[in-house]
């Protein structure tokens, strides 16, 4: 695949010993010091919304994300600078990871592939995982409709995976979950959510196949959230941060229900509004006085 092509190299390379805990083996040993590396060219590029939808990959950094990639079985290359990765916890990933290419960088360019400069030395270039409208269960689904900001998209997949919700489904052009601030925002519930992307047509057609309960949240939702009834199957239905749910959309919705506010503020902000009424419908579940206590 011509995105990861490894021929041509043209940058400066330092040869220096690596850490005895750094296996030599799976990895050019060989440390990048150049941004005009081929490699890192390549990985830098994912930073792009077009190379990560051409690519299908992404890139990640830190040892929380990349704990939840190592476990979710979808990195492709690991990329680590072994003179700040002194976690233990890194150490035993990259061992985890046996067999995975790894890509020895100095502080300097993994702190550019990360786009900032609090890293921890350890990151990955991981494949995006896209799953198709499935049979929706028993669990809650999420249904994002032209959701703009990536921040507030991981903030929702964060909250899905905190209440064990199915995953989400994002309807029309939206913002990619596969952003950085959008992986950064989940905290790694972008490997453990299924993402769906469809039409409205498609989510309509699913919706009337199985029966499903869609609840719509608008500020004039006919109920209050606290007041609705949440049956499975089910999905959530939120809007854009501006415009909120498409007539169209709203026309499928089951019913619809509000946030009851009461100061100046006419709206809450998405990422708030959507775990507000998560955790209603988490709370009526059955033994969810057994969840973890935070």
């Amino acid at each position: 695949m011509r995105l990861w092509a490894s021929a041509g190299l043209t940058a400066v390379l330092h040869v220096m010993p690596m850490p005895a805990w750094l296996p030599q083996e799976g990895g050019d040993m060989t440390e990048i010091s150049s941004l005009q590396n081929m490699r890192i060219k390549q990985i830098r590029a994912l930073r792009q919304r077009k190379e990560r939808e051409a690519s299908g990959r992404f890139f990640i950094e830190g040892l929380q994300l990349v704990s939840a990639a190592v476990t979710a079985g979808v990195i492709e290359q690991l990329v680590v600078a072994p003179t700040i990765l002194r976690s233990a916890h890194g150490r035993r990933l990259i061992a985890q990871a046996h067999g995975i290419p790894i890509l020895h960088v100095t502080k300097e360019i993994l702190c550019v592939l990360a786009g900032r400069d609090n890293i921890q030395g350890l990151g990955a270039v991981v494949r995006q995982q896209w799953a198709p409208l499935p049979h929706p269960g028993s669990r809650c689904w999420i249904v994002l409709e032209g959701i703009q900001y990536p921040g507030n998209l991981g903030t929702i997949l964060r909250t899905a995976d905190a209440i064990d919700a199915a995953g989400v489904i994002l309807v029309g052009p939206s913002a990619d979950p596969y952003d950085p601030a959008a992986v950064r925002a989940s905290t790694g519930a972008i490997f453990s959510r299924s993402l769906v992307r469809c039409s409205l047509a498609e989510l309509t057609r699913w919706q009337k196949h199985h029966g499903l309960s869609l609840i719509g949240a608008t500020p004039d939702g006919a109920i209050d959230f606290r007041a609705a009834a949440y049956h499975a199957p089910l999905a959530l239905v939120f809007g854009s941060e501006g415009a909120g749910i498409t007539p169209e959309l709203r026309a499928s919705c089951t019913t619809t229900v509000h946030i009851p506010m009461a100061g100046r503020c006419d709206s809450l902000n998405l990422a708030i509004a959507a775990s507000l009424v998560l955790y209603e419908v988490f709370r009526r579940q059955p033994g969810d006085a057994n969840a973890k206590v935070q």
